[in-house]
This record gives structure tokens, sequence and C-alpha cells, in this order.
């Protein structure tokens, strides 16, 4: 399980949440059993304010070993200003698509993949670790279906580089459990060395599903953001992240070890309310773990009597 509310969830809030609060919440998530924090984004403040303090923030928590700290960088500034932190790896962007790539990225495709040859360039001399996201890579909400062989092209490229990981992003939640299946099984034949994340989106609220979809075909990786906070400021229709405790609570109950202490995340996932100022979507936040069991009535309990 790796934790991306205090970048993806938080890039998204119209409201700046305090330096302070999110080195607090990151501190008290290493407690939790993540493998992977996504900590900040080394962006430009002008393109997201709300991650503006991204040097205060890494520099600011409290690592814990066993958890990789990692960071989103789009470019070589963004790159040098992460290695100053001493992250624990870079996690880089682009999209499958061409229509969404100059939507959030003002470039092409081809372009991206350039300036990223440059940062991972830059980068791989370090001890940081190097992961790319490919955005769109289950649809792009402006072209479609993008063909799964453009996808795997892409994830070879980056192969050849000798990239630690790949992320594939269901960027607005267009994903479906059949088409996560033949994705993931046709990654894990190619790419047996690539550690492989799946990023998914509540857009039509099929991520819980699409998740044991791409459990069952060979992934082990999942990004996640408590509340089920997110989505990308630069993509028509998206919304919220695959909810973590949503997401922990299902699988827990199916036999499957996620590593997560529920019971922490929730109370973590508890704040955010008051962090961002609006409700979150979490559903097991508002309903409970399924035995959270409730007092019998009296009426009940006069019955049971007579």
């Amino acid at each position: 399980m790796q934790e991306v509310v205090t970048r993806d969830g938080f890039q998204n809030e119209a409201r700046f949440v305090d330096t302070d609060e999110k080195i607090k919440l990151i501190n008290q998530l290493s407690q939790c059993g993540y493998a992977r924090i996504e900590v900040t984004s080394f962006t430009s403040p002008k393109a997201i304010p709300a991650l503006r303090d991204a040097e205060q923030v890494m520099k600011g928590i409290k690592r814990h070993p066993g958890i990789d700290y990692t960071v989103l960088v789009p470019n070589l500034r963004g790159a040098e200003r992460a290695l100053s932190c001493d992250v624990d790896e870079a996690n880089l962007v682009m999209s499958a698509s061409e229509s969404h790539n100059l939507s959030n990225l003002r470039m092409t495709c081809e372009q991206s993949f350039h300036g990223l040859s440059e940062v991972i360039k830059e980068i791989q001399p370090t001890r940081t670790a190097i992961n790319v996201s490919l955005s769109t890579a289950f649809g792009c909400p402006m072209e479609g279906d993008i063909p799964l062989e453009t996808v795997l092209s892409w994830v070879e490229r980056f192969a050849e580089q000798g990239v630690r990981g790949i992320t594939l992003c269901d960027t607005t939640g267009m994903a479906y459990p059949t088409q996560v299946a033949e994705v993931v099984d046709k990654f894990r034949e190619r790419f047996h060395n690539l550690q492989l994340t799946v990023h998914l989106h509540n857009t039509r609220g099929m991520a819980l599903s699409n998740a044991l979809a791409a459990i069952e075909a060979g992934a082990d990786r999942f990004d996640s953001a408590l509340g089920g906070l997110g989505g990308c400021p630069y993509a028509p229709g998206a919304t919220g992240n695959v909810c973590t405790e949503d997401l922990v609570h299902m699988l827990e109950l199916m036999g499957y070890r996620t590593g997560i202490a529920l019971e922490q995340i929730l109370e973590a996932a508890s704040q955010l309310p008051a962090l961002v100022h609006h409700d979150v979507p979490s559903q097991v936040l508002k309903a409970g773990h399924r035995l959270n069991l409730h007092a019998v009535p009296d009426l009940v309990k006069e019955h049971a009597g007579n």
C-alpha cells in the first residue's frame, strides 16, 4: 500500500493545508505500515500552489526505515530540488495520451519523454530510485481508449533507461475490471523486473472492483489516498483516488495482508475534514468496520425477555 494523500490528495484542494499539519499527518501515517508515502510534488509553486512548501515538508518529516518517501518530479529543476532533500524515490510523470499530455504538461508525449530522459540521467548517479507514472493508461477523457500497445511501448522505452518501476494510472476513473486484468497481465508477461504500481480513481465507482481485478492478474502495489481525496487539476471529470481505508478494509476481510493498521489510518482520516474544510468520500470512515456493532434497542431486549 502506497499513500498519496499529501501529494495527489492535497494538490487539488482550494484551501492550503498548513505545512506543519502536512508534516504531522505524514509522521502519523509513517506509523501505519505503508511501503511508500508520496510526500509532495516539486512542481512549480505557480502551477500547484497547494504544494508550494515541498522543501519544508520533505525536510520536516521524520523518516521511518522500510518506507520509501517519494515525490513527484516534473523536470530537471524539480529533480534538483528533490535531490537537495535526499528523497528515496523520484516519481516522473507523463501521459500515454497526446491530448492529456498537452493539456497537463504543455508538451507532446515525445517531448515529455525526451525531457524525462534528461531527468533520469540526472538522478541515476544518486541513491534515489526512479518511478515513472503513465497517466491515462486506461483511457483518456478526450481521446477515449488508448491502445494497450501504445501504453506498453512507453513502458518499454522507460524500462530500457533503467527505471525501477512504472505506475499505470487510471487518471479519470475510466478503467473497468476486465480491462485492468488484461493490462496488468500483459505488463507482467513482458516486464518481469519492473516494479508495477496500479493507481486507481473512483470516478465511476469501480475502483475497488478494479483493484481486485488487478490483484488477480498479479499486481501487488497500489496507490491510494486517505479519505479518497485527490484528482488531477488538468483532467476533466477526475475525482478522488481509491480510498485507502475502504481498500484496506475490503482486502483484509478477504484475507489479503496489506500491512496497514486499519484503526490507525481511520484515526488519521478522521482529521481530514478539518484540514480540507469539507467532507471526504471515505465510506468506512462514515460507516465504520463491518463488525462495529450497534447496541441492541430496548424494544428488542424487552421482546427477548418475554
